[in-house]
Parts: C-alpha cells; structure tokens; sequence
C-alpha cells in the first residue's frame, strides 16, 4: 500500500471492523513519519485517543511531533487529559512552543501550568521571542560537557542524555556557568582517545553560534554555509541558551521558499494548505494585490488616451501593442525573479547592484535586438518600413527598460527594508505595461512624424 489514500482507507476498514489488534501489528511495522501522515489526513473527529493509544509512550510523543502544526490542535483536543499531558510535556520545547502558540489563549495557559516548573519556564521564555526569530527555533534540551572531563566521562554522560532523549549529534563545551567555549561533532569523541581531556578536541576557533533575538533566516544561512547539522544558540553573556537543527531550518527554508512564490505571483501568506483553504480565505489572500494592480493598470490607459491620435492615425500600430508589451513584461520578470532569489539565498548584496546593473544594460540590449531582428520583418509586411522600424526600435528599448526595471526593484525594495519578493511578477508587468506604451507610442511619433 505505497499510495496514501489505499493506507487512509485500511485504516478506517481496521477501525469500522474493530480489528484493534490487527490496527496495533500494522502500526508496529510502520514508521512514526508514516504514522502521523495518516492521522493528518482524518477527519477532525477521528478516534484520535484511540489511535495513539495503540502506540508505546515515546512513539506517541513521535508520532505528534511529526504531525502538521496545523493538524495539532483538532489532534490535541480529542486526546485523554492525561494522555494530552504526557504528550505535551515529553515534546522538544521548540515543538512544544510551536504548538502552545497555535491553541486558543485559555487551553495553552492550562497546558503551561501542567508542565513541570523548568519546561514552564523555558516555554514562557521561548513564546516571548518574535515568532520569527531564532529563539522560536531552539531546542533548549542538549547535550553539553566540560573541559577538564576526559573522554570516557563525556561520553558517559553522552549516553545518558540521549536515553534521556536529548539530540547527541553535536556536543557543547561549557563552563559551570554555562558560557559556550566549543561545539564539537560527536564522531571526535568516538575517535579521541578515552584518557584525553575534552579540551583536548578543541580546534581553538570560535565556535559558530546564533543569537536569540536574530532572524531564522540567519540561522538558515549559517547552517548551510557551515554544512552544520546543530547551531548553538548563545545571549550576550555567551551562555548556551540551546541549539537550532538542521531539521528545524529545512522547515523555516521551505516556509520562506513558498512565501516568497506567494509573494511573486502577489498573493498573501497563506499558512494553510491549499487543499483545505476555502474559498473566502483564498479571495482575501489574493484579491488585494489584485485591486491595487486594477487601479495601477488605469496609468495604461490614460496612456493610451493621450496618444489617441497618433493611434487613429496608424491603426497598424495596435496590432503590435500586445507583442510588445508583453515581451518587455516578461524580460522583466525575468530579471525580478532572478535578482529575488539571488538576493534571498545572499548569492547578491546591495553592493552588487551598479556592477548587475552593467551586466543587466548588457544582456538586455542582446535580448532586445534578438527580439527586434524577429519582428521586424513582421512589422513591414503589415506596414511597411516606417512601422518595422519602430516595432524594432521599440522592442529594444521597451525590453531593456522591462528588464532594468525588473532587476532593480528587488535591490530597491531591499534597500527599503521590504521583502525583495514583493517585486512581484505581476507588479512588475504592469510597470512594463505603462513604460512599454509610452515607449512605443513616443518612438513612433518621432518615426512616423505623427
């Protein structure tokens, strides 16, 4: 049963028939990811209680944790109060705050107050970070050991922490006091000799570390360019507050990835899948950018007003207004698209901007005479050489102001303290649109002396 729906569908069988101990074999054999993937495509009023209940206490707690954030809540709200307790207190706190944040304001208090007084304390601390900053990211559970233990006791103590379900993948050195001095991968402890100190494995660099109050998206860039599977996460004391995964930030990355497709085809965030959006909620995220795109499409025909009549003039010239508009519409999104992603991977910076630019007025002054040396011929046959001549003309300026156009928004944007990304694909046709107009209605006044 490889597809999804035929495992839905043995699923609700086992549970209509009451094979319970059948259902209990299956999910033995059943990975927790499998699991959750599952339940996440129930309905709310599935036997959610039941269902985990069929799972040994630390796969329950798994199998919640892999769920979809937004599927937690109907889940949470069927379980057993002491069953939901358990859950919630065995979670990693990052997933725990994750999931308090989601839930209505009196069933999250109620569960804060049923944790014990340390796991209290770390969520109320963790809630009061920005929602998009590292410190909502960090798990505040790790493994860490001194210097002057030898080997053989860091490792001890390794163990213990990883029955203890702490992530050993990354070992921190601390001070009593907390202070971070090292971050060392756990093979070096395999490796080292089990008489060494600790401080023995350091590589005497500062170890890469991440503020609280910083962006996730600085934890994403640090990850990835440091190939790091655990960032720790320190205040400005230096004390080791916790660490941020690699698989948090592959999280957060294809968060931003998909915002950022939202926001180039103007949409709003939607944080919902598109699935079970409804038709209200996917009018509201799309319809704003749409009506301020209506009234800045009014710019295009007031243009075309005032050359109205250059236009009665030569009828021929509207037939070549869609080509050419269009084709500086899509040389600019084009260029948008490709300076967003640059400037959101940090492949560019701000201080790129003039050397593109250059590079940009070049690429698109090819681009436009390869599109002009197309049309051209077009342009005399349905008008003779006076109309070919300015359909060319204007295809070559009107792709290279698309194009300088599209690259530059996203720089400006970013200059401006705004998402890149809201240098849309649709915004940016429609400043082509205007521009392109005006263009070619002003060249063909001067070619055609109308």
């Amino acid at each position: 049963m490889d597809d999804i729906r035929d495992r839905v569908d043995h699923l609700e069988l086992l549970l209509r028939q009451q094979r319970l101990d059948d259902l209990r074999q299956w999910f033995i054999d059943l990975r927790v990811q499998d699991i959750a993937e599952l339940l996440g495509e129930l309905d709310d009023d599935a036997p959610y209680d039941l269902l985990l209940g069929l799972l040994d206490p630390d796969r329950q707690v798994r199998t919640f944790a892999y769920l979809d954030l937004s599927d937690q809540p109907a889940v949470l709200a069927a379980l057993a109060p002491q069953r939901r307790r358990n859950i919630v207190g065995e979670l990693d706190s990052d997933d725990r705050a994750a999931l308090i944040d989601e839930l209505e304001p009196e069933l999250a208090e109620q569960l804060i107050a049923e944790l014990p007084p340390e796991d209290r304390d770390d969520t109320r601390e963790m809630l009061a970070y920005d929602e998009f900053s590292v410190g909502r990211l960090m798990n505040t559970e790790f493994a860490a050991v001194r210097p002057y233990w030898t080997i053989a006791e860091a490792l001890d103590h390794i163990r213990i922490a990883n029955e203890n379900g702490v992530q050993v993948n990354r070992i921190h050195v601390t001070q009593l006091q907390g202070k971070l001095l090292d971050s060392l991968p756990l093979r070096d402890f395999i490796l080292g000799r089990l008489d060494q100190p600790v401080r023995s494995l350091s590589q005497q660099r500062e170890p890469i570390t991440v503020r609280p109050e910083a962006e996730r998206s600085e934890a994403v860039r640090l990850i990835q360019h440091y190939d790091l599977d655990s960032l720790p996460v320190i205040d400005a004391e230096g004390v080791l507050l916790g660490t941020v995964t690699v698989d948090d930030v592959m999280d957060v990355a294809e968060e931003e990835s998909t915002e950022d497709f939202h926001r180039l085809a103007s949409v709003g965030s939607v944080d919902v899948s598109i699935r079970d959006a409804g038709i209200w909620y996917l009018f509201r995220r799309r319809a704003p950018w749409l009506v301020l795109l209506v009234f800045a499409n009014i710019f295009s025909g007031a243009a075309l007003a005032h050359y109205e009549e250059i236009i009665s003039s030569a009828l021929v010239l509207l037939f070549f207004l869609p080509l050419l508009i269009g084709s500086a519409g899509n040389a600019g999104s084009q260029s948008s698209t490709l300076m967003v992603r640059a400037l959101a991977t940090g492949d560019v910076s701000m201080r790129d901007w003039f050397s593109l630019l250059l590079k940009e007025f070049g690429v698109a002054l090819a681009l436009g005479l390869a599109l002009a040396l197309a049309v051209a011929g077009l342009g005399i046959m349905r008008g003779g050489v006076a109309i070919g001549l300015t359909v060319a003309m204007t295809m070559v300026v009107a792709v290279m102001a698309g194009s300088l156009i599209g690259m530059s928004l996203p720089f400006a944007f970013s200059k401006l303290k705004v998402d890149p990304a809201t240098a849309s694909t649709p915004l940016i046709t429609c400043i082509a649109d205007i521009s392109g107009i005006v263009i070619y209605f002003g060249i063909a006044s001067m070619v055609l002396d109308l």
